[in-house]
């Protein structure tokens, strides 16, 4: 959707959201259009970041569970954002959208200050200093594994599942990748193989605690921000219960290709190790799961026909190639 329409659509229901958080005269600007949308907010006394949730991704009960899990993470010592609730305590309030019909569910954070990794990632023709992030990248998704795997969590959480079926099954979390009109016949069979086989592995490797817990599901550079030498984490509306080594998969899919991807590999294995154990039965996952995100993106562009234009489709492109040929050199790796 292009920014100045999303700007006319939906800045006078955040500015009623805001009212309805107690925020007063603030400065508002609309800084991300897309499942979300996404304003920053200068009120009196701090800066803040206001979404307008897309609508069916998340039940209420799913939403409210978000913020339990971030308080709980800084507690932890992760920098992850801080939810702001409204004057009678709801963190999630309901905003009529007139210009389309809609509902979405309005949340308050704190705003964190910083860069984005990938922004920094494509602006630095210099990569010396990016197996130095990937290391801070990986002690932080140990950090995050080692709290969700021991954590007591309310009796009222609730989020979603990227187990077998929620990633290789019938109707998988983030859409039927296979049915993608892009691909041809012959790969669409290759792929339904081949998700029979990750199926059959995934099983064999299992979901005990040192696995699969909560994870962020999304921590791509592009939900990182850097501020000096300081990593904050953002953007946990994809987290959910998952194996640990997806979320490694999803922080280095986007280096896959680039000739550094072998060093940014092992300095995010060293970080993750210098807070969690990761044995290398664990690490030989990593093909398989970089497959597995690989699907999964087609699909999710499957569900976002809006996801259209060159950029995009040069992408789809791309990624189509990729998967094919990791469909076609898959051994499964337990």
């Amino acid at each position: 959707m292009d920014r100045s329409v999303a700007a006319e659509i939906y800045t006078a229901p955040a500015i009623e959201a805001l009212h309805a958080f107690g925020i007063r005269a603030p400065e508002i600007e609309l800084v991300s259009v897309s499942e979300n949308v996404t304003f920053r907010v200068s009120g009196d006394d701090a800066d803040y970041a206001l979404r307008l949730h897309r609508p069916g991704y998340h039940t209420l009960a799913e939403l409210e569970s978000e913020p339990s899990w971030t308080q709980a993470l800084r507690v932890a010592g992760v920098a992850a954002p801080a939810s702001v609730p409204a004057p009678d305590g709801r963190y999630y309030l309901p905003m009529a959208i007139p210009a389309t019909g809609e509902e979405r569910y309005a949340g308050m954070v704190r705003w964190i200050e910083g860069e984005v990794l990938d922004e920094i990632i494509r602006r630095e023709p210099d990569t010396s200093a990016l197996p130095g992030r990937f290391e801070q990248l990986g002690a932080i998704l140990g950090a995050m594994h080692n709290q969700a795997s021991g954590w007591r969590r309310p009796a009222s959480f609730t989020r979603h599942h990227l187990d077998i079926d929620g990633l290789m099954g019938e109707e998988p979390f983030w859409g039927r990748f296979w049915d993608h009109p892009v691909l041809a016949p012959d790969e669409r069979t290759l792929m339904l193989r081949t998700r029979d086989k990750i199926r059959d592995a995934l099983d064999r490797y299992g979901k005990s605690a040192g696995l699969y817990s909560l994870i962020h599901a999304d921590l791509h550079p592009g939900n990182i921000l850097i501020d000096g030498g300081r990593l904050s984490v953002i953007d946990f509306d994809d987290a959910g219960f998952g194996w640990h080594m997806y979320d490694v998969a999803v922080s280095l899919a986007h280096q896959r290709s680039a000739s550094h991807f072998a060093a940014v590999c092992d300095a995010l294995f060293r970080g993750y190790r210098s807070v969690r154990p990761l044995s290398r039965e664990d690490e030989a996952m990593l093909p398989m799961f970089l497959l597995i995100r690989g699907m999964a993106t087609i699909g999710w562009l499957h569900q976002r026909p809006e996801h259209t234009g060159p950029e995009h489709d040069d992408y789809l492109v791309r990624l189509r190639a990729d998967v094919r040929a990791q469909c076609e050199a898959f051994e499964a790796p337990c």
